[in-house]
């Protein structure tokens, strides 16, 4: 349930992993199609964030033009007896499951049934302070009710069944952490408290609520609860490691633990789907949708990046909607662009690791700068520009007079001097274009083993290049 926050991946041939078996591709039926070129981009960086990270495998869903546009799986699912992963394998999602529980508070306001303002007393009396805290505050972590899963591994206690009760009898009725809406700290017991309240107003479990109200109208057909039991024998086993150490299967939490902040199981091909209701906005009402992604803003005017189950960011120059996930044995990453109608899943099978994160962040950027037909020109023109600075040498054609001054003989000593060294990038894509003094700018993220940066051009209606630069990636 925790949320996979490292943000690397790193590029290298997939045909060299490919010879030593550690990349599987499978294509799956889509409704939409990316160019061949695209393809093999992402398959090189599932390849390369694999064998970087050592994750076993990722099974990665792209969706562009709100359809689902790219469906691949990589590594072993399995490693005795090795398996590959397939897209139909459902993996679990972590915390990614809350946005679904946010969902169902919604629908449930929708039916008249609730309020994000109520009380969570109205429901659920017996907890600290209930009369003070909001729906609201619960499904956006500003409640002030302390977490009580903030590990990254599975304790003793956690290997024995419990109930959700049993959860909030411990940690909701500790005092608060903070007064409710003066601070944000992200606490899976919110979505415990969110959960028995969807129960107890709709009548139904959960899982039963959520497969009549969401699953079922969205066609997603193979999720799983893996509250109630672990994934079966078709699925990909969960790993983890010691430090450094070899892979070894990860422990299974006990029943009753997931509850609600982290339950779910699906493919990265359901998730998908979920992803292009959102775009679509095509299960809840508009006004439920402001609700779910509409930044929550504490009572002294700080801003949270959060909306209801979900980060809402700036991404790449973008609006996003994302969130990660982590339960023991799996991570996951699950990245919206409504207004671009792009969304990136990326599901792997090993926790405490960064290749969900660091995969689905490497390919968004290439979705995103797609649409513009001059982005592999001016990419191929950037590379070109950056490699001949590494040598102290540019095409001054290529730039104004201003640009040119710029780059006088000390400057290409210190862009010599210090990119130089550096060697190839492993990895130079556009993350960032936008407009700014007439001009239009185009960020770049350079990629070496060690550090990673950004170069930026400014580019006159001309073509010319008013600017290059580089610098630290933040």
């Amino acid at each position: 349930m925790h949320r996979a926050t490292l943000r690397t991946a790193f590029r290298l041939t997939i045909l060299l992993l490919a010879c030593f078996g550690v990349v599987t591709r499978t294509n799956a039926q889509t409704q939409a199609t990316l160019s061949p070129e695209m393809q093999h981009n992402i398959d090189d960086i599932a390849a390369a964030a694999l064998a970087k990270t050592g994750v076993p495998s990722a099974s990665v869903a792209v969706v562009k033009d709100g359809q689902i546009a790219y469906l691949h799986a990589y590594g072993n699912a399995r490693l005795d007896p090795q398996t590959a992963a397939t897209p139909p394998m459902r993996y679990s999602i972590g915390s990614v499951s809350k946005q679904f529980t946010a969902a169902s508070i919604l629908l449930l306001q929708e039916q008249g049934k609730l309020s994000l303002d109520d009380k969570v007393g109205k429901f659920l009396p017996d907890l600290t302070r209930a009369n003070d805290v909001t729906i609201r505050e619960i499904l956006s972590h500003t409640s002030g009710y302390q977490d009580y899963w903030p590990q990254d591994y599975v304790m003793p206690g956690m290997l024995q069944p419990t109930t959700a009760r049993k959860i909030l009898d411990v940690w909701a009725r500790k005092p608060l952490d903070f007064e409710p809406g003066t601070k944000w700290q992200y606490s899976n017991t919110n979505y415990v408290i969110a959960g028995l309240i969807v129960e107890k107003v709709s009548g139904q479990p959960l899982l039963q609520f959520l497969q009549q109200h969401i699953f079922a109208p969205l066609d997603m057909k193979t999720v799983a609860d893996t509250d109630q039991a672990k994934l079966g024998d078709t699925d990909p086993t969960g790993y983890m490691r010691y430090a450094l150490g070899p892979l070894r299967p990860a422990p299974k939490e006990g029943t009753g633990w997931l509850f609600a902040a982290g339950e779910l199981a699906m493919p990265a091909e359901d998730l998908a789907r979920w992803d292009i209701s959102i775009i679509n906005q095509s299960l809840l009402k508009p006004a439920s949708y402001r609700d779910f992604a509409t930044e929550v803003v504490l009572t002294d005017g700080l801003g949270t990046r959060y909306g209801l189950g979900v980060d809402v960011r700036l991404e790449f120059g973008h609006r996003a909607l994302e969130h990660s996930g982590e339960v023991s044995g799996f991570t996951s990453e699950n990245d919206v662009y409504p207004d671009d109608r792009v969304a990136v899943v990326v599901l792997t099978n090993e926790d405490a690791a960064e290749a969900a994160g660091a995969i689905a962040k490497s390919i968004a950027p290439l979705l995103l700068a797609s649409d513009d037909p001059a982005t592999p020109e001016k990419l191929a023109q950037a590379q070109k520009i950056f490699a001949g600075l590494q040598h102290g040498t540019i095409d001054r054609s290529l730039f104004t007079a201003n640009a040119n001054f710029y780059f006088s003989e000390q400057a290409l000593q210190d862009f010599s001097g210090s990119l130089g060294p550096l060697g190839a990038p492993q990895e130079f894509v556009q993350i960032r274009q936008a407009l700014r003094g007439g001009m239009t700018l185009r960020v770049y993220s350079v990629k070496f083993a060690k550090i990673e940066l950004q170069a930026w051009t400014y580019e006159m209606p001309d073509g010319k290049l008013e600017q290059f630069q580089v610098a630290p990636a933040d």
